[in-house]
């Protein structure tokens, strides 16, 4: 290999490259500011950043572009009145219940989600979902000359103006006013603050007004050097929450070194030329530097980053702790709910054999997609384990099954469909550890941050790398050519996950699980493997997805890797959430909605409703599992309304009394 590096006297070219590295580093420093404040100011990472600055920057757009506003008002109108109230909003309507009754983190952070699925619908609905020209920049005129011939982009001068501006005044606001007292008061504890006569709500409020403005900072900074999508701004504005992991949610100015260092160093790597085939490899990690921060900032972090005010993990998220009495949960579908639950289930997946074309076509991704959320089932709903990395794993079985079906790999013929998709699940089973081994010392965000980022690396290193997949065939076997035999078979092995999943939740392992679920660390003291426990959790759901993700690729007849996005796979946790995270049949249900309201409407309209559902968890407790035993059991404190005999003569007594 030949490595080509600049001359030792081309300090010229380091300097132009640090430069250009200011814009994306810039930005990436402004996300660090509005997450840092945001949660010192609520206490909760806003994990719906990316997905509000898209929303500004496709608004922008529109105003601009479409509408044709002048650039300067059409800025103000997105930043000063839009951005804050949309804060103010969600704080009002999806935040402030959650503080008010004390959710756990995880909650916080489905409801998180949930805003930022929403979102992403509403900007499919309205723009549709494939990628516009960018918004123009309100600064532009010729480039700043430096000294020594050295040029800066003008936007990039006022995005640094912006994070000095920024940083001196949440740093003023903090230490030296009331509003800071009072800030620190609130997240520290909300309820002694409220007693205090501090207005905890104004404060909240505040918070969020400021995040979401800075979100939309960075919207507007990002927007007129990409192409808008729907998909790729969001997460390409969660990659920068790397910055605000390494400052460990505190330090602002870690936050803006980080970023600003990160954003220069992605620039002078493009003096990398490697020769051959490691050329594409090398400019993913060039275009990418900011995944693997984010990866390494997660796993360096360890346990300690907090998506609220609670410990880190919180509450499992599932109905059966919700449920009065502990009752037989929907993941084993006890009760006339499970029973009802079944029956739909069965008449969802049953009614594709009356369909054709297009419509049979669609529906073949159901039994497949069910079981990639099955995955999540087993994970979340069985071992209480945040894991929103899970579509990473259903892209490794789709992208086996083709290397392998392919010739592509090493020392093997090219295999038939069958064989090559069985070898790609046990292929990718024990890949499982590797988000297994992070989550023995880890729960809650901690581990969601870990979990994302290693999805998200895998999207941007291997699905969407041509080394990886060019040249691949995806066929189906001659027995199961016909879109009908394929879509049977797809049952038979659906109902065999399922079975194995059932069996995996009863019994002394099912046991095992729900109790390391419930309490860890009381797992622990009774005797429980809870570190076996999570790692065969991983292993199982990397075998399910990997699964479901062979059987998406054979339904289509070619590796897709927008298929296995990361965003794609935060709606698919949101969705299993909505449902019921430990009902199996609840994952089916998920499925069947998703391709369903999609393919039967227009795209967006699942992402919207799981977003609406999401953000709504904490009036939700437990999912739509949850609904028919909330409303079949009694509140258990409320008495009969039955008289003992000695009450009934007693009553009898007061009645003749004059």
């Amino acid at each position: 290999m030949t490595v080509l590096l600049a001359a030792p006297d081309s300090f010229g070219l380091t300097l132009d490259l640090a430069l250009a590295g200011l814009t994306v580093g810039s930005a990436a420093a402004l996300s660090g500011i509005g997450l840092v404040v945001c949660h010192r100011t609520t206490g909760v990472l806003n994990i719906a950043q990316g997905a509000q600055a898209m929303a500004v920057a496709y608004l922008l757009r529109d105003l601009v572009v479409v509408r044709h506003w002048p650039v300067w008002p059409a800025l103000a109108c997105c930043l000063l009145v839009v951005a804050p109230a949309l804060g103010v909003l969600l704080d009002v309507l999806v935040h402030r219940p959650l503080q008010r009754r004390g959710a756990g983190p995880a909650e916080t952070m489905v409801a998180g989600l949930g805003v930022f699925v929403l979102l992403i619908g509403v900007a499919v609905l309205l723009w549709g979902p494939a990628p516009l020209a960018g918004a123009p920049s309100p600064f532009g005129g010729a480039p700043i000359r430096l000294p020594g011939g050295h040029t800066l982009r003008p936007d990039t001068v006022a995005q640094l103006a912006a994070i000095l501006v920024l940083g001196l005044a949440v740093a003023a606001t903090t230490r030296w006013t009331r509003l800071g007292l009072h800030l620190r008061a609130v997240v520290d504890d909300r309820r002694l603050a409220a007693l205090t006569g501090v207005d905890a709500d104004r404060v909240s409020a505040l918070g969020w007004a400021f995040g979401t403005f800075t979100a939309g900072l960075v919207g507007v900074a990002l927007a007129p050097y990409l192409l808008l999508d729907p998909y790729g701004l969001p997460l390409l504005v969660m990659e920068t929450m790397a910055v605000a992991v390494a400052a460990r949610l505190r330090s602002i100015p870690v936050a803006v070194a980080t970023g600003l260092g990160l954003g220069i160093a992605q620039s002078e790597l493009t003096r990398l030329r490697p020769s051959g085939q490691l050329l594409p490899l090398v400019q993913a990690v060039q275009s990418n530097l900011f995944v693997i921060a984010l990866l390494a900032a997660a796993l360096l972090a360890g346990p300690g980053i907090t998506g609220g005010r609670a410990p880190d993990g919180g509450a499992p998220l599932t109905s059966r702790s919700h449920r009065p009495g502990g009752g037989r949960g929907g993941g084993r579908g006890g009760g006339g709910g499970g029973r009802s639950a079944g029956a739909v289930c069965l008449v969802l997946l049953l009614l594709p054999f009356g369909f054709r074309g297009n419509d049979l076509r669609s529906a073949l991704l159901v039994p497949a997609l069910a079981l990639v959320l099955l995955s999540v089932v087993v994970v979340t709903g069985y071992g209480g384990q945040t894991s929103l990395g899970q579509a990473g794993y259903a892209g490794l079985g789709a992208l086996g099954t083709a290397l392998l079906m392919s010739g592509r790999v090493p020392g093997l013929p090219a295999l038939p469909a069958v064989p090559a998709l069985l070898l790609a699940v046990l292929a990718t089973a024990p890949l499982g550890l590797l988000t297994g081994r992070p989550a023995i010392r880890r729960r809650g965000l901690a581990l969601a941050l870990v979990t994302f980022a290693f999805g998200t690396a895998l999207s941007r290193f291997v699905f969407q790398q041509p080394y990886a997949t060019t040249g691949l065939t995806l066929d189906r076997p001659a027995l199961l050519d016909g879109d009908r035999a394929f879509y049977l078979a797809e049952l038979l092995l659906l109902g065999l996950g399922l079975l194995a999943v059932r069996a995996l939740h009863r019994g002394r392992l099912g046991r095992a699980l729900t109790a390391m679920r419930d309490h860890e660390a009381g797992a622990v003291a009774a005797g429980v493997d809870v570190p076996g426990l999570k790692l065969l959790a991983f292993v199982v759901g990397a075998a399910l997805a990997a699964l479901g993700g062979g059987l998406m690729g054979l339904a289509g007849r070619a590796f897709d890797a927008a298929s296995f996005d990361p965003v794609r796979g935060l709606l698919w946790f949101a969705a299993v959430v909505v449902a019921g995270a430990d009902s199996a049949l609840g994952a089916v249900l998920a499925a069947a909605l998703l391709i369903g309201l999609d393919a039967g409407t227009v795209t967006g309209v699942s992402a919207v409703a799981v977003g609406v559902l999401a953000a709504a968890i904490g009036r939700l407790p437990g999912g739509l599992a949850a609904l028919p035993t909330a409303r079949r059991d009694p509140p258990p404190d409320l008495p009969p309304g039955r008289l003992t005999p000695t009450g009934r003569r007693l009553r009898a007594t007061l009645n003749r009394r004059p």
